[in-house]
């Protein structure tokens, strides 16, 4: 159940499959509400609701965390599991980009190629609901990725 206009959905799909592409050891995007409402995926995981839940659960302990501690508003949380990673990153202030990636991922790599998105996919839903001078740039268009 997507909270934007289906041309809007697709944009941020397009944004999650290009990031895939750019990052290959991902196996799954997800970019959510911030109060866990799908808006799309790029996954063969069919539990994107439930991941947009836990999201929005572990972004409300994160803010709580970043704030008592004194290190500002959230912009990403990392977890490293057993089989890969759970990465989440804030998109403007009313979505987040959830990926999941194999172990052997260059978090460095991940980070970079993540925070770009994530920035795009803020980009795209300010302008679907109609927000001007939100302090976020339009970004240029993306390198190619380079060879894998």
């Amino acid at each position: 159940m997507s909270t934007v206009p289906p041309e809007a959905e697709a944009e941020i799909l397009a944004e999650l499959r290009r990031l895939r592409a750019r990052v290959p050891q991902l196996t799954g995007a997800l970019a959510a509400s911030a109060d866990g409402l799908v808006l799309a995926q790029d996954s063969a995981a069919s539990e994107a609701e439930t991941v947009a839940a836990l999201t929005a659960a572990a972004l409300g302990v994160a803010q709580r965390l970043s704030d008592s501690t004194g290190q500002g508003g959230f912009r990403e949380l990392l977890v490293r599991g057993e089989h890969g990673y759970v990465a989440t990153y804030a998109s403007g202030e009313a979505a987040v980009l959830t990926l999941t990636a194999e172990p052997r991922v260059n978090v460095g790599r991940l980070h970079l190629e993540a925070r770009r998105s994530s920035l795009r996919i803020a980009e795209l839903i300010d302008h679907t609901l109609g927000r001007r001078g939100t302090g976020v740039p339009p970004l240029p268009p993306l390198p190619p990725a380079p060879p894998a």
